[in-house]
Order: structure tokens, then C-alpha cells, then sequence
């Protein structure tokens, strides 16, 4: 098992890449609270770990570094691909449509193996929740 700041700092060099600020990043051994994530390890695991309010709300435990990464990054590159997307928005479009792209290629300029496994995760997404430009359109008109 690697010890919190080797993970710290092979996290820090990883968010350079994809332009992730400090917000977007867990944090090390203890909780900021507020939805945030903090990571945690133990003899056999690594733990990512979600708290609200003072209540665990999600923890993804792994015993391999990359998944942790990975788990990181999913939720950092969506952070980052919404903020585009809301910033390059295009009128009576799903804004998944933008956002689910620019997440793609962050998680790709991490590793190949991260690229590809989120566009699979996204592509289960999308065949539950289709692309709907025709809704988006009635809400704008409304």
C-alpha cells in the first residue's frame, strides 16, 4: 500500500494534466465535510470516501492504486467538463453532449486504460438517459 502523501503527490502531478485545482481534488486522511472527498488507507485497501454533513455517504474501496486514480479523476474531470460545457454551451443542445466529451479526453490525457473506461461508464449512462436536444428545446422555450 502506498502511504497518503505518495498518493498526495502522484494525484497533484495527475491534476496538472487535466487543469484540476485544489477544489476539485480530495483531501488526505481527514474530511472537509460538504460533499467532499477524502482518501484513506488501510492495511488492505485504498478508500475514497464522500461525507455530508458529517455522514458517509459514499466510499469506493479498492486494493489498486489506478482504480483509486481513476475514481478520483471521474469525479474531478466531471467537475472540469461541466464548468466547459457551461462555458461553451450551445443553445437547444444537451449539454451532456459537450460535457461528456471533454470529460472523455481528460480522462484520456491521463492513461488510455481511464479513457476507456469512462467512456463505457458514459456510454451506460447514455443508454439509460439518452441525448434529448428535443427536451432541452421545449425548456428553453418555456
Amino acid at each position: 500500500m502506498h502511504q497518503l502523501s505518495e498518493i498526495r503527490t502522484k494525484v497533484e502531478e495527475l491534476a496538472k494534466l487535466v487543469g484540476a485545482n485544489q477544489h476539485q481534488l480530495p483531501t488526505y486522511g481527514k474530511s472537509r465535510d460538504f460533499g467532499y472527498s477524502h482518501v484513506e488507507v488501510d492495511k488492505f485497501s485504498y478508500h475514497l470516501v464522500t461525507v455530508e454533513r458529517g455522514q458517509e455517504l459514499e466510499r469506493k474501496s479498492t486494493t489498486e492504486l489506478d482504480e483509486l486514480l481513476y475514481y478520483i479523476f471521474l469525479d474531478a474531470t466531471s467537475d472540469i467538463a461541466g464548468n466547459f460545457e457551461l462555458n461553451n454551451r450551445i443553445e437547444d443542445q444537451d449539454g451532456r453532449r459537450i460535457a461528456f466529451s471533454k470529460q472523455i479526453e481528460l480522462m484520456y490525457l491521463l492513461s488510455s486504460d481511464f479513457g476507456k473506461k469512462v467512456e463505457l461508464y458514459l456510454l451506460k449512462i447514455l443508454e439509460k438517459y439518452p441525448y434529448d436536444d428535443e427536451l432541452i428545446k421545449k425548456l428553453n422555450q418555456s
